[in-house]
Protein backbone atom coordinates (compact mmCIF):
# COMPACT_ATOMS: atom_id res chain seq x y z
CA UNK A 1 0.00 0.00 0.00
CA UNK A 2 3.08 2.44 1.05
CA UNK A 3 4.66 1.72 -2.73
CA UNK A 4 1.80 2.69 -4.15
CA UNK A 5 0.84 5.76 -2.44
CA UNK A 6 4.79 6.49 -3.26
CA UNK A 7 4.44 6.27 -6.93
CA UNK A 8 1.08 7.94 -7.32
CA UNK A 9 3.12 11.33 -5.32
CA UNK A 10 5.58 10.32 -7.70
CA UNK A 11 3.53 10.71 -10.90
CA UNK A 12 1.36 13.84 -9.60
CA UNK A 13 4.76 15.27 -9.26
CA UNK A 14 6.18 14.84 -12.11
CA UNK A 15 2.39 15.90 -14.08
CA UNK A 16 2.99 19.12 -11.80
CA UNK A 17 6.23 19.53 -13.39
CA UNK A 18 5.00 19.01 -16.94
CA UNK A 19 2.13 21.34 -16.41
CA UNK A 20 4.35 23.96 -14.50
CA UNK A 21 7.33 23.68 -17.79
CA UNK A 22 4.41 23.97 -20.27
CA UNK A 23 3.18 27.00 -18.70
CA UNK A 24 6.46 28.61 -18.43
CA UNK A 25 6.89 27.52 -22.38
CA UNK A 26 3.90 29.24 -23.20
CA UNK A 27 4.88 32.40 -21.64
CA UNK A 28 7.67 32.41 -22.86
CA UNK A 29 6.33 32.03 -26.06
CA UNK A 30 4.13 34.46 -25.94
CA UNK A 31 6.80 37.10 -24.36
CA UNK A 32 9.04 36.64 -27.59
CA UNK A 33 6.17 36.83 -30.00
CA UNK A 34 5.24 39.82 -27.73
CA UNK A 35 8.61 41.36 -28.31
CA UNK A 36 8.97 40.70 -31.99
CA UNK A 37 5.71 42.51 -32.69
CA UNK A 38 7.00 45.33 -30.35
CA UNK A 39 10.61 45.35 -32.94
CA UNK A 40 8.92 44.90 -36.43
CA UNK A 41 6.50 47.49 -35.11
CA UNK A 42 8.97 50.14 -34.64
CA UNK A 43 11.48 49.12 -37.59
CA UNK A 44 8.11 49.83 -39.71
CA UNK A 45 7.82 52.78 -37.79
CA UNK A 46 11.22 54.20 -38.19
CA UNK A 47 11.19 52.99 -41.53
CA UNK A 48 8.14 55.16 -42.57
CA UNK A 49 9.89 58.17 -40.57
CA UNK A 50 13.05 57.91 -42.56
CA UNK A 51 10.86 57.48 -45.76
CA UNK A 52 9.08 60.70 -44.63
CA UNK A 53 11.93 62.54 -43.64
CA UNK A 54 13.86 61.59 -47.24
CA UNK A 55 10.73 62.51 -49.28
CA UNK A 56 10.46 65.90 -47.27
CA UNK A 57 14.35 66.68 -47.77
CA UNK A 58 13.79 65.91 -51.90
CA UNK A 59 10.73 68.04 -51.65
CA UNK A 60 12.72 71.13 -50.05
CA UNK A 61 15.74 70.39 -52.38
CA UNK A 62 13.57 70.79 -55.57
CA UNK A 63 12.03 73.51 -54.32
CA UNK A 64 15.09 75.51 -53.39
CA UNK A 65 16.19 74.41 -56.65
CA UNK A 66 12.96 76.29 -58.51
CA UNK A 67 13.57 79.25 -56.06
CA UNK A 68 15.74 82.31 -57.45
CA UNK A 69 18.73 83.34 -55.49
CA UNK A 70 18.86 86.92 -54.99
CA UNK A 71 21.07 89.12 -57.19
CA UNK A 72 22.68 86.28 -58.81
CA UNK A 73 24.13 87.00 -62.28
CA UNK A 74 23.66 84.42 -64.98
CA UNK A 75 25.52 84.27 -68.75
CA UNK A 76 24.14 82.40 -71.54
CA UNK A 77 25.56 78.98 -71.13
CA UNK A 78 25.33 78.80 -75.13
CA UNK A 79 27.44 81.54 -75.41
CA UNK A 80 30.06 80.00 -73.41
CA UNK A 81 32.83 78.55 -74.54
CA UNK A 82 33.28 74.81 -74.01
CA UNK A 83 36.63 73.82 -76.02
CA UNK A 84 39.98 72.19 -74.58
CA UNK A 85 42.79 74.31 -75.04
CA UNK A 86 46.29 73.87 -73.37
CA UNK A 87 47.17 77.79 -73.97
CA UNK A 88 46.16 80.64 -71.49
CA UNK A 89 42.77 82.20 -71.32
CA UNK A 90 41.43 85.59 -71.04
CA UNK A 91 37.60 85.73 -69.04
CA UNK A 92 35.44 88.18 -69.06
CA UNK A 93 34.29 87.72 -65.57
CA UNK A 94 36.40 86.63 -62.10
CA UNK A 95 36.26 84.54 -61.35
CA UNK A 96 35.43 82.37 -64.68
CA UNK A 97 31.80 80.95 -65.01
CA UNK A 98 32.73 79.10 -68.22
CA UNK A 99 34.03 79.31 -71.49
CA UNK A 100 36.59 77.47 -73.42
CA UNK A 101 39.19 75.30 -70.78
CA UNK A 102 42.42 73.24 -70.30
CA UNK A 103 41.60 69.37 -70.94
CA UNK A 104 42.17 68.16 -67.17
CA UNK A 105 39.85 69.24 -64.64
CA UNK A 106 40.63 70.86 -61.07
CA UNK A 107 40.16 67.93 -58.49
CA UNK A 108 36.75 68.90 -56.87
CA UNK A 109 35.22 66.56 -54.23
CA UNK A 110 35.18 68.85 -51.47
CA UNK A 111 38.76 69.77 -52.07
CA UNK A 112 40.37 73.48 -50.47
CA UNK A 113 42.67 74.74 -52.11
CA UNK A 114 45.19 77.10 -50.17
CA UNK A 115 46.84 78.66 -52.31
CA UNK A 116 45.32 79.85 -56.00
CA UNK A 117 45.00 77.83 -58.89
CA UNK A 118 44.65 77.79 -62.64
CA UNK A 119 41.27 79.17 -63.53
CA UNK A 120 41.28 76.87 -66.71
CA UNK A 121 41.30 73.85 -64.81
CA UNK A 122 38.46 75.04 -62.33
CA UNK A 123 36.33 75.84 -65.31
CA UNK A 124 36.58 72.75 -66.40
CA UNK A 125 34.98 71.28 -63.22
CA UNK A 126 32.53 73.65 -63.28
CA UNK A 127 31.48 71.99 -66.47
CA UNK A 128 31.52 68.57 -64.51
CA UNK A 129 28.66 70.56 -62.29
CA UNK A 130 31.33 71.62 -59.41
CA UNK A 131 30.02 74.72 -57.60
CA UNK A 132 33.45 76.72 -56.94
CA UNK A 133 33.84 79.14 -53.78
CA UNK A 134 36.50 81.38 -53.58
CA UNK A 135 37.56 84.39 -51.82
CA UNK A 136 40.05 87.70 -51.41
CA UNK A 137 41.69 89.05 -48.43
CA UNK A 138 38.56 91.10 -47.30
CA UNK A 139 36.89 87.56 -46.59
CA UNK A 140 37.38 87.34 -42.54
CA UNK A 141 39.23 84.16 -41.56
CA UNK A 142 36.71 82.54 -39.59
CA UNK A 143 33.89 82.90 -42.59
CA UNK A 144 36.93 80.87 -44.77
CA UNK A 145 37.00 78.20 -41.91
CA UNK A 146 32.89 77.97 -41.89
CA UNK A 147 32.81 77.82 -45.73
CA UNK A 148 36.19 75.27 -46.25
CA UNK A 149 34.00 73.14 -43.47
CA UNK A 150 31.21 73.57 -46.04
CA UNK A 151 32.94 72.63 -48.93
CA UNK A 152 35.10 70.01 -47.51
CA UNK A 153 31.90 67.66 -46.85
CA UNK A 154 30.54 68.44 -50.34
CA UNK A 155 31.38 66.70 -53.29
CA UNK A 156 31.28 68.41 -56.35
CA UNK A 157 32.44 71.72 -54.89
CA UNK A 158 36.15 73.34 -54.56
CA UNK A 159 37.17 75.90 -52.62
CA UNK A 160 40.48 78.66 -53.57
CA UNK A 161 41.97 82.17 -53.09
CA UNK A 162 41.52 84.55 -55.99
CA UNK A 163 43.04 87.66 -54.72
CA UNK A 164 41.66 89.34 -57.89
CA UNK A 165 37.75 89.06 -57.60
CA UNK A 166 35.32 91.72 -56.36
CA UNK A 167 33.68 90.54 -53.66
CA UNK A 168 34.94 89.12 -50.36
CA UNK A 169 33.12 85.94 -51.06
CA UNK A 170 31.88 84.34 -54.43
CA UNK A 171 29.97 81.18 -55.51
CA UNK A 172 30.32 80.41 -59.16
CA UNK A 173 28.71 77.50 -61.21
CA UNK A 174 28.74 76.93 -64.89
CA UNK A 175 27.33 80.06 -66.08
CA UNK A 176 25.76 81.66 -62.60
CA UNK A 177 27.15 83.75 -59.90
CA UNK A 178 26.75 85.31 -56.45
CA UNK A 179 28.66 87.89 -54.07
CA UNK A 180 28.04 86.91 -50.30
CA UNK A 181 29.67 88.54 -47.18
CA UNK A 182 29.41 85.26 -44.79
CA UNK A 183 28.99 81.85 -44.62
CA UNK A 184 25.98 82.48 -42.91
CA UNK A 185 24.16 83.86 -45.84
CA UNK A 186 20.98 81.54 -46.76
CA UNK A 187 22.43 82.33 -50.63
CA UNK A 188 25.40 79.95 -49.63
CA UNK A 189 23.03 76.62 -49.04
CA UNK A 190 20.86 77.79 -51.75
CA UNK A 191 23.24 77.63 -54.90
CA UNK A 192 24.84 74.44 -53.32
CA UNK A 193 21.54 72.92 -53.19
CA UNK A 194 20.44 74.63 -56.83
CA UNK A 195 24.21 73.96 -58.54
CA UNK A 196 25.73 71.03 -56.93
CA UNK A 197 25.58 68.93 -60.25
CA UNK A 198 22.36 71.41 -60.64
CA UNK A 199 20.66 71.63 -64.55
CA UNK A 200 23.11 74.06 -65.68
CA UNK A 201 25.67 71.42 -65.68
CA UNK A 202 27.03 71.05 -69.51
CA UNK A 203 28.37 67.18 -68.35
CA UNK A 204 26.17 65.87 -66.12
CA UNK A 205 27.69 62.24 -64.71
CA UNK A 206 31.51 63.63 -65.52
CA UNK A 207 34.14 62.74 -62.57
CA UNK A 208 35.10 65.15 -59.88
CA UNK A 209 38.21 63.21 -58.99
CA UNK A 210 41.23 61.94 -61.21
CA UNK A 211 42.08 65.77 -62.25
CA UNK A 212 44.49 67.97 -61.60
CA UNK A 213 45.53 68.67 -57.35
CA UNK A 214 47.11 71.03 -55.14
CA UNK A 215 50.79 71.79 -56.56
Amino acid sequence: MGNRNTTADRRARIEEMRRTEKARETRNRIITIGLSTVVVAGLVGFGAYVLNKESDQKEQRETAAKAPIKDEKTWDAKKLGRNHVTQPVTYEMKPPVGGDHHPVWMNCDGDVYKNPIPEVNAVHSLEHGAVWVTYNDKAPQAEVKKLAEKVDKTSFTLMSPVKEQAGAIMLSAWGKQVTVDSASDPRVDAFFTKYVQGPQTPEPGAACTGGQAAQ
